[in-house]
């Protein structure tokens, strides 16, 4: 009894161990550099560039550590797939682009046609799935 008990606390330890040494190393993350394709869009050209086409946008901030996991997928699908446009709003600095769409969590992607909102999803998606959400878009 007394052996199976002393297992499962270490089993509990070594896995308390690991969530924090993930979560700090995570926190400390630095940037991912963005791909040169992704634009940052803010109040003066956000308009401008959702008006024509596909355009995948990206609402994140520096500090969100989710944000920073989707950060790659996004330089990838940018840098393969030429139908779409891929932006990001860093919402700590265009708080009003925020409030105007509402986004409530981030990351939040939001997908427009020709400056209409057509799909959103919250939190991080594969690249995959998104690949999959721009065929069904695009046709």
């Amino acid at each position: 009894m007394s052996t199976t008990l002393i297992i499962i606390l270490a089993v509990l330890l070594v896995l308390v161990g690991l969530i924090t040494y993930t979560y700090f190393k995570m926190k400390n993350a630095g940037p991912v550099p963005d791909s040169s394709k992704i634009k940052h869009l803010g109040n003066k050209n956000f308009k401008p560039i959702i008006r024509r086409g596909i355009t995948l946008v990206d609402f994140w901030a520096p500090w969100c550590g989710p944000c920073k996991v989707a950060a790659p997928i996004l330089n990838d699908l940018a840098e393969s797939e030429g139908r779409i446009t891929v932006a990001k709003v860093n919402v700590d600095k265009h708080q009003q682009l925020a409030l105007k769409y509402k986004i409530r969590n981030i990351p939040t992607l939001v997908m427009f046609r020709d400056g209409v909102e057509v799909r959103r999803y919250v939190g991080v998606k594969t690249k995959k799935f998104l690949m999959k959400e721009i065929e069904a878009e695009v046709g």
